[in-house]
């Protein structure tokens, strides 16, 4: 409970004796009273003090301790007592609520190992991992956190990246795959190669981003800051008009007005809106987290909320970006034939369609005898397979060859195979769409985006191929890098006032445009640099439809945030006038101010559980 907690409960069973009971010695009722408002109040009594000496005025504690103390002054120790008792309950939930909301980001934090086990020699000696350099190699043992990024080069395990992508399943690691710091090793001891120091490592990134994410206020936090400025200042001239020349005015006693000053003051302070509004775009910002989104602060949430136009790149967004053999069409061979003649003559080449063609076929190409590989640009591949003359390429290469052929009409890159200069069928290659990437575009439509847009530098019938699978609205292809911002630009000066664009790319070679974006999101980026430094949003793993998860969460943070200030307001004003006619009394003015505070509060909360059940549903 804490010292707090136990001087609030001793305050509050002391009020409750002295309400309750009523002794017929007032004197002892009295003291009860005061005993009561001095454990809980002398602290915000101190506090007042000190920003008066510091000619800080106009604080919630100057508003409590003044109104308090006024009605001390009139003889109302029951309300006096009741203000800053409940004010102070209020506040101890509130640091309860501003706690547990602080969970999800503290536990992100606690991603940062200790130490690094360094290897030297035959020696393993524990160092602060700021002490590894790159090229060092360390050991990571099972129930270790893995301290910097870097290869396996020894070992095989499963790594728990929870804390770092939001995904629950645990990823296999082996030799040569790479390795993120902040990911748990659960069972092998592996042993690491270090590819960057620890400055510049994925968990020294993450937590910076973390950390900075609150100083990059959102407009509605910068205008409730402004607000309470001002507005604390106005309301205390008014209780001072309302004190002192109303009852000039109205003839009535001056301790009718200045009780109504004193409630007027009471109900009119800003905790509701000054701390609900950043605790819940804190939730937002500390869910978004939970579920493997990064978003570096409540500026870009808010804006989040407001995009109708979603633009997305293809390659490594949409699709995998990794070339497979999609079809197969022999013709007078097998296919498992026709496969093994093209493989053998990529045999040497490390193209991504030779990787692919090799991928297909499978380890046996290793006992076929290749011989006189030649490459021609642009056109293709002639070799010698087990003494077969194969011709491997597009259709220009069999045209040069003067080999007939059966054109294909296939989208995507279609191999043309010739043995012994006959025609013997194609082979289909293409760059394999996500599966989630369709239900990505309809859960981006079933939640208001009016427009889906694609940007990509491939090829015009591939790109349209794409765009007519997913049903997207609008494709630009054969785009360089340049083209995409001169794109973007267009899109951003032909768009609706207060309608937002975001862009998704793989954060390296789309950094220009996520930078120019209204919102962008670099997606799979952990640990790309270009990622981490253009976007406002990164998506730790590829998963694209996170995006909408993203989207979704903002907007419901930015619901909650208006329906706080709704909330507060509407009650403020409500007793506000109700105190100034006198129908209401403090205890109604204790409710408007930490009544309405710990409802807005616990709304705000409501963020972090949304998170949750986007983070169950969706892996999405």
């Amino acid at each position: 409970m804490g010292r707090k907690g136990i001087k609030i409960l001793f305050s509050l069973v002391l009020f409750l004796i002295a309400l309750i009971f009523k002794f017929n010695n007032v004197l002892l009722n009295n003291v009860l009273f005061i005993i009561s408002y001095l454990l809980v109040g002398f602290e915000v009594l101190r506090e007042a003090l000190r920003n008066i000496l510091k000619k800080e005025l106009f604080d919630e504690s100057f508003l409590m301790s003044f109104a308090t103390l006024g009605a001390l002054v009139i003889g109302e120790f029951a309300e006096a007592v009741a203000v800053m008792l409940f004010y102070q309950i209020g506040e101890y939930f509130q640091n309860l609520a501003v706690n547990k909301s602080r969970k999800s980001i503290v536990e992100l934090m606690d991603i940062r190992a200790d130490y690094a086990n360094l290897i030297k020699g035959q020696n393993i000696k524990k160092v602060d991992p700021e002490d590894v350099r790159v090229g060092d190699v360390i050991a990571i043992k099972p129930g270790e956190k893995v301290p910097l990024d870097g290869v396996v080069i020894e070992g095989k395990s499963l790594l728990d990246t929870k804390a770092l992508t939001g995904e629950a399943i645990p990823k296999n690691v082996g030799i040569h795959d790479e390795i993120l710091s902040g990911s748990l090793n659960l069972s092998g001891l592996l042993k690491l190669k270090v590819s960057k120091e620890f400055g510049e490592s994925t968990v020294s990134k993450i937590l910076d981003l973390v950390e900075n994410a609150s100083n990059k206020k959102s407009q509605t936090e910068n205008f409730m800051s402004k607000f309470a400025r001002f507005y604390t200042p106005i309301v205390v001239l008014i209780a001072l008009f309302i004190s002192l020349l109303l009852p000039l005015i109205t003839k009535q006693s001056f301790s009718i007005w200045f009780y109504r000053a004193l409630s007027f003051l009471v109900v009119s302070c800003p905790c509701a809106l000054v701390v609900s509004i950043p605790l819940s775009f804190f939730g937002g910002i500390g869910g978004a987290s939970r579920m493997g989104i990064l978003i570096k602060g409540s500026n870009y949430l808010e804006v989040l909320a407001k995009v109708d136009t979603v633009v997305l790149d293809k390659t490594a967004t949409l699709t995998r970006g990794i070339f497979k053999v999609q079809k197969i069409e022999p013709v007078g061979v097998s296919r498992e034939e026709l496969l093994k003649y093209a493989a053998c003559c990529e045999k040497f080449s490390l193209h991504p369609i030779a990787l692919a063609l090799r991928k297909a076929y499978g380890s046996d190409i290793e006992e076929a005898k290749v011989e006189n590989v030649k490459e021609m640009a642009g056109l293709g591949v002639l070799a010698t397979v087990d003494k077969h003359k194969v011709v491997i390429g597009n259709y220009k290469l069999l045209e040069k060859k003067k080999i007939s052929y059966t054109k294909s009409f296939d989208v995507g890159t279609v191999l043309y195979v010739a043995i012994d200069g006959k025609f013997r069928g194609t082979i289909l290659i293409s760059d394999e769409i996500k599966a989630c990437s369709k239900q990505l575009v309809m859960d981006l439509k079933e939640n208001n985006i009016k427009k889906i847009v694609m940007l990509t530098g491939d090829r015009q019938d591939i790109s349209e191929d794409v765009a007519k699978q997913l049903q997207i609205d609008e494709v630009y292809a054969e785009l360089l890098p340049q083209d995409k911002v001169m794109k973007m630009q267009e899109l951003l000066n032909s768009k609706k006032e207060n309608s937002k664009i975001l862009f998704a790319g793989d954060g390296i070679n789309d950094a220009p445009v996520i930078a120019l974006a209204d919102i962008g999101v670099a997606m799979g980026g952990l640990g790309a640099d270009s990622a981490i430094e253009a976007a406002d949003v990164v998506i730790m793993t590829d998963e694209v439809q996170k995006i909408v998860n993203a989207i979704k969460l903002a907007r419901k943070t930015m619901r909650i945030v208006h329906e706080n200030i709704f909330l507060a307001i509407f009650v403020k004003v409500v007793v506000l006038i109700l105190a100034f006619f006198g129908v209401s009394t403090m205890w109604e003015a204790v409710f408007a101010d930490v009544g309405v505070s710990l409802i807005a509060i616990i709304n705000a909360l409501r963020v972090l559980i949304v998170s949750k059940k986007l983070q169950i549903k969706g892996g999405m």
